[in-house]
């Protein structure tokens, strides 16, 4: 497991371009028949992904849960979110199995012990996209598909940012501890998210671009509002927001996006916005 450990806004403002990549960007999520994690310690959400292609996978087959986090299992006190942006699959949690579809989610409780991935065809095999944050309770795992989430048009084709933002781990869908997840999809022909930016002291962020071509790129700011920086993304790539930071992305072409947030609160609407001439 990659351990990344938290950069303030001082040290932010001289760091290269690899430096700021190495810190925040995560990549080669998806490994065949294996797990990877990235732990940040940035309100300590962990970013996983998992593309079980030919074999059951363990959730915690790369994870030592005593020595990374000094508890028994990985969700002893953790919950959990994944979005399926692969094929159909099968999620195995302490014996109840979930069927996860292309973009359903699946929220796990904390105390979950035994988590098995597979896909139900290995010529499409499922692409799981995870985050988990610390719990201080438990709640009922279940499945949030694609249809029962909240689906909130935003943005215009005049602005170039027509997109829909799909609610699923969200307050008014069910309950957790922290997380927040969801997915935002632009339309053919816009390319801005998260525009006019805004930061959320209270909460950080991670980003998960993919669904674009392999020969196009996002470019994705981050930083305080007059101390932006990019970071060039490319598909089935995430980047770790520090809640002091902006988050917002252009590409080259439309794009999707999942959204996950861990901190104070769990309001979606508490956002410090920053005026667009004010960015520098």
């Amino acid at each position: 497991m990659d351990i990344r450990y938290s950069t303030g806004k001082e040290p932010f403002k001289r760091m290269t371009t690899e430096e700021i990549r190495d810190e925040f960007l995560i990549e080669n999520i998806f490994i065949k028949n294996d797990v990877t994690a990235v732990y940040s310690h940035i309100d300590r959400i962990v970013t996983l992904g998992c593309m079980p292609v030919d074999e059951t996978v363990k959730l915690d087959k790369n994870i030592d849960a005593m020595k990374d986090f000094g508890v028994d299992f990985f969700l002893q006190r953790r919950e959990l979110g994944m979005i399926n942006i692969g094929g159909d699959g099968l999620v195995v949690a302490d014996g109840k199995t979930y069927e996860i579809k292309h973009y359903d989610a699946l929220y796990l409780g904390a105390g979950t012990k035994e988590v098995t991935l597979a896909s139900k065809d290995a010529k499409n095999p499922a692409k799981f996209y995870m985050n988990s944050t610390p719990a201080h309770c438990t709640y009922p795992s279940r499945i949030i598909t694609y249809e029962q989430a909240n689906h909130v048009h935003m943005g215009s084709q005049a602005e170039s940012n027509d997109r829909t933002i799909n609610q699923y781990i969200h307050p008014s869908i069910l309950d957790t501890c922290q997380l927040s997840m969801g997915m935002t999809h632009l339309e053919t022909g816009s390319v801005w998210n998260t525009m006019p930016a805004h930061t959320h002291e209270r909460r950080m962020e991670v980003y998960f671009y993919f669904d674009f071509p392999e020969d196009q790129i996002v470019f994705h700011f981050m930083g305080e509002p007059n101390q932006t920086r990019h970071i060039v993304m490319h598909n089935d790539e995430a980047v770790i927001n520090p809640s002091w930071s902006i988050h917002s992305g252009c590409g080259t072409s439309n794009y999707t996006f999942i959204w996950s947030m861990g901190g104070e609160n769990r309001t979606y609407t508490d956002q410090d916005w920053i005026r667009t001439p004010d960015l520098r």
